[in-house]
């Protein structure tokens, strides 16, 4: 689904369709750009969440 409405949003650029603008504007009032606060920016984590490593005291033993 995002990428059908990237594709849309690129072919408005060159389309000129104001039923599609409609549709882009209203996205974009819903998700406004704003800057994060640093409180907020803790919160972000841009590699994903990280995954706790197996410790090897817990790791599976041959034949079991």
């Amino acid at each position: 689904m995002e990428h059908l409405l990237r594709n849309l949003f690129d072919y408005q650029k060159f389309s000129g369709n104001a039923a599609l603008q409609d549709v882009i504007d209203a996205v974009h009032s819903r998700y406004a750009m704003r800057e994060l606060q640093l409180d907020e920016m803790e919160l972000v984590s841009a590699a994903g969440v990280a995954e706790q490593p197996v410790s090897l005291n817990k790791a599976k033993k041959p034949g079991k």
